[in-house]
């Protein structure tokens, strides 16, 4: 009986399995990069307390891009007393 053991002394990446091995954490910290992206690319504007002085909302709104607040507030005040306003022209 004749037990012979191969040993392969070749350099550590030419076996599969270690691959598979690193592939992992390697995909787990790709993604963590390009999830920083996507935050950092998406983040919205950092509000300060000036945008919480009263009358900045109005000048805000006088700009000719500023959408109307007529139907939030019909929509507010229709979700508070169930009664449907309708706009004045």
């Amino acid at each position: 009986m004749s037990s012979a053991i191969q040993s392969d002394d070749g350099p550590w990446w030419k076996y599969g399995h270690v691959w598979l091995v690193v592939s992992g954490p390697l995909a787990v910290v790709l993604a963590s990069f390009f999830t920083f992206y996507l935050a950092y690319a998406g983040m919205d504007v950092v509000v300060t307390e000036a945008d919480f002085r009263p009358g900045a909302h109005a000048v805000q709104a006088q700009g000719a891009q500023a959408p109307s607040l007529a139907p939030a507030l019909m929509a507010r005040n229709h979700a508070a007393t169930g009664v449907q306003n309708t706009p004045k022209p």
